[in-house]
């Protein structure tokens, strides 16, 4: 019983996305562009390499066919701009609605019908939760890396009070950093939804290694300076 139910939801959620997808392609505009990454942040699940990267795509190839619209998208940076944007309101939508709601009621909305139906469970969310709290606040940026955690790093955040002005800034930046990311495969990749599927996962491990590198390299740094200071 389960396992049909779960066939049944995936299709209807690839019908879903499929059909938002064709849309999207018809209507492609920076408002479009806005609503659906705020979707994809929220607790709808939806991809985001269906968004960022074949807009990316367009605006360095206007004549492509991959987009037929009278709305024209020519700027990469701005692209990345209202998809972080999106992004973000989906992000506050998840963390207004934890911290108010409380963890009761939100797990009880990821163990119900509808919460099935959105993809969600209670394995997810506790896997986001066990990030956050195991990394902190800063959870919020690198979350934002992270497939599995980036669509609801927000609702821990939420559930533990996480300063509003700190959650903004950190998941701005990460948001940022990931849609960055997504513009240059979609260019890269030809607007092609597979390639970036295929690669999107490897992207975030690398965006990771880079970033604990560069973490790496500043404490180095800070350590050897203050031993230097110290022997002065």
């Amino acid at each position: 019983m389960r396992r049909t139910l779960f066939i049944i939801l995936l299709v209807a959620g690839t019908s879903w996305i499929t059909a938002v997808t064709a849309w999207y392609s018809a209507h492609m505009n920076y408002g479009s562009i806005v609503a659906l990454m705020a979707v994809e942040s929220s607790f709808i699940p939806f991809p985001s390499e269906v968004v960022i990267p074949p807009a990316a795509y367009v605006a360095e190839n206007p004549d492509s066919a991959v987009c037929v619209t009278d709305n024209y998208i020519v700027n990469v940076a701005l692209i990345v701009l209202f998809g972080t944007i999106g992004a973000l309101i989906g992000a506050i939508i998840n963390y207004l609605l934890s911290m108010w709601l409380g963890r009761a009621i939100i797990y009880a909305f990821v163990d119900s019908k509808a919460g099935h139906l959105l993809m969600l469970s209670r394995e997810k969310l506790e896997k986001a939760e066990t990030y956050f709290n195991d990394h902190g606040k800063v959870s919020t940026f690198v979350g934002r890396l992270i497939p599995g955690i980036r669509q609801l790093i927000s609702i821990p955040a939420g559930l533990s009070k996480m300063p509003f002005g700190q959650f903004l800034l950190y998941t701005f930046l990460g948001a940022g950093i990931w849609n960055t990311v997504l513009a240059v495969l979609g260019y890269v990749a030809h607007g092609q939804a597979d390639l970036i599927n295929e690669y999107s996962h490897e992207l975030s491990v690398a965006i990771l290694v880079l970033l604990g590198a560069v973490i790496i390299f500043y404490a180095v740094r800070w350590l050897v300076n203050r031993v230097k200071n110290n022997k002065a």
